[in-house]
């Protein structure tokens, strides 16, 4: 059944009997009697001509695994793997608004310098690198109306409060694929980060790093931005070219 199912995936039109026989080593009558218990399962549907493709069921099974992903277990696994190799604090922030709110957190445990960026603490977009992220996805009109709209209050000394300095980090942002805090949010404390996209090509979160300064390392950006890849592959996103 499992030969089948993939040859039927690989191709986009109904394929004939005999030939899936042959690409799945199937005897014919051992196809035939298979393909007619799955087109009864709605697997697989047979054509007037007596091809076969994929039948309806396996859209309804797919959109039920989607439905039951969780952006919060997928990511840990890697998040985790990130906090081993690093020993620092690894978050996961999701968009709401205007402001960035932190799911998930991995403590590092290896300095009392608090972070902000605990479980359900928020934050505004431009102060934060993950908020960054989804400032560049908004595009220049967007990102004056929020600018407009928020008057881009500051948290620290070194806050972006003024449009052209913040259009002039999101074009850093946009041409690196990671951000940066620095100091922004709370002094002493730096991130970096980059996106995760769901099998869509939606950015849906951000995965951060968030160190003491004097522990901050922008040589760990690749290694952010290879997990943060990770789990956007886990999530079913394909980067273009990779179809």
């Amino acid at each position: 059944m499992m030969k089948l199912l993939d040859v039927l995936a690989m191709h986009p039109d109904p394929v004939p009997l005999k030939q899936l026989a042959a690409e799945t080593g199937l005897h014919p009558s051992t196809a035939h009697r298979i393909l007619g218990a799955m087109t009864g399962s709605g697997f697989v549907e047979r054509s007037e001509a007596g091809a076969y493709r994929l039948g309806i069921r396996l859209l309804e099974l797919g959109s039920l695994v989607k439905s039951r992903i969780s952006l919060r277990e997928t990511a840990m696994a890697a998040m985790l793997r990130l906090h081993a190799t690093t020993g620092e604090s690894v978050n996961l922030g999701i968009r709401a608004g205007d402001e960035i709110v932190y799911v998930e957190r991995t403590s590092s445990g290896r300095s009392s310098v608090r972070v902000v960026h605990i479980v359900g603490a928020r934050a505004p977009l431009h102060t934060t690198a993950t908020g960054k992220l989804f400032l560049v996805e908004d595009g220049p009109q967007k990102v004056k109306d929020y600018a407009r709209r928020t008057h881009l209050p500051g948290s620290t000394p070194t806050s972006i409060t003024t449009l052209s300095a913040l259009e002039k980090e999101l074009d850093k942002v946009r041409r690196h694929g990671v951000a940066y805090d620095m100091d922004e949010v709370e002094n002493g404390v730096r991130c970096i980060a980059a996106g995760i996209r769901d099998d869509s090509g939606e950015l849906v979160a951000g995965l951060s790093l968030s160190t003491p300064s004097e522990r901050f390392n922008p040589d760990w950006a690749p290694l952010i931005r290879q997990t943060a890849d990770e789990i956007s592959s886990a999530l079913g996103y394909l980067p273009p070219g990779g179809r």
